[in-house]
C-alpha cells in the first residue's frame, strides 16, 4: 500500500509565494509518477505538474505555467511545489497524487485524475487580495 500526505498549504497574499511538499510512503516501489491537482468547491479537480521519478518530461496546467515549478528529493520519495506570483485564482485544496509504473508512457502527460493511483487528502491554499 502507498500512503501519500501533503503539506504546507496555508494563506499567501497576491503575488507572494508558498511551497507545498508531498510525501509518498509505504510500498513506494509501486509509485513511478507524482503529480500535483487542485479543486475548488463546485469544480473538477484540475490538473497542476506531474513528473516521473526517473526524469523525462515534467508538464503543467495552462494556468500555472510560468509560475509553479515541481522538483523531487534525492529519495525522489518526496515532491515539492514551489508556487510564485499566487492569483486568488491559484485558491483551492490542493492534492498530491501517484501513480504505478503500470502502462506509463514517458511522453505522455497524465492529467486526467483517474490516471492516478493514491492520493492524499488535501492541503488549503488561500490566496488573499
Amino acid at each position: 500500500q502507498v500512503h501519500v500526505e501533503e503539506f504546507g498549504g496555508g494563506v499567501v497574499q497576491a503575488g507572494g509565494s508558498l511551497r507545498l511538499s508531498c510525501e509518498a510512503s509505504g510500498r513506494t516501489s509501486a509509485v513511478l509518477r507524482m503529480g500535483w491537482f487542485r479543486q475548488v468547491p463546485g469544480r473538477q479537480r484540475e490538473f497542476v505538474a506531474a513528473n516521473r521519478k526517473d526524469g523525462g518530461i515534467t508538464y503543467y496546467g495552462d494556468s500555472v505555467k510560468g509560475r509553479f515549478t515541481i522538483s523531487r528529493d534525492g529519495a525522489r520519495n518526496t515532491l515539492y511545489l514551489q508556487m510564485s506570483s499566487l492569483k486568488s485564482a491559484d485558491t483551492a485544496v490542493y492534492y498530491c497524487a501517484a501513480k504505478s509504473p503500470s502502462f506509463d508512457n514517458p511522453v505522455y502527460a497524465y492529467t486526467d485524475v483517474h490516471e492516478y493511483e493514491y492520493w492524499g487528502q488535501g492541503t488549503p491554499v488561500t490566496v488573499s487580495a
